[in-house]
């Protein structure tokens, strides 16, 4: 199930992708600086694991897709072990979401295991 799918709902919901509309930063000020930032990023294979551990180590939260992989596959348990040294290291946090994504924060950024409205 993709991420627009869970947004949008399944087949028979009267939302479509059309009914979105994409936000552009470029309205902003440019004067706006920043610390971090929310990278997305899907693993496919194990070398992509590369660019999430840098983007942790410069402060960024990293949303991965993890589609590709069953959490039973080894390939996704070194990946899971590799970014959970990554996190302890940093003193960040990491989480599995459902069956589709990790999501990795930095040292200062804890993850609520809740979700809200619960």
């Amino acid at each position: 199930m993709g991420l627009m799918s869970k947004i949008l709902g399944e087949s028979g919901s009267s939302r479509a992708t059309e009914d979105y509309v994409e936000l552009s930063a470029d309205d902003l000020d440019d004067a706006v600086e920043v610390d971090r930032q929310v990278r997305i990023a899907r693993i496919g294979e194990k070398q992509d694991v590369v660019e999430i551990k840098d983007a942790v180590y410069d402060g960024d939260i990293v949303v991965a897709d993890i589609t590709r992989h069953s959490t039973q596959d080894r390939t996704m348990e070194h990946i899971s072990d590799e970014l959970k040294r990554v996190v302890n290291e940093v003193g960040g946090d990491i989480v599995q979401k459902d069956d589709d994504q990790l999501i990795i924060t930095p040292a200062g950024v804890a993850i609520s295991r809740e979700r809200l409205g619960q």
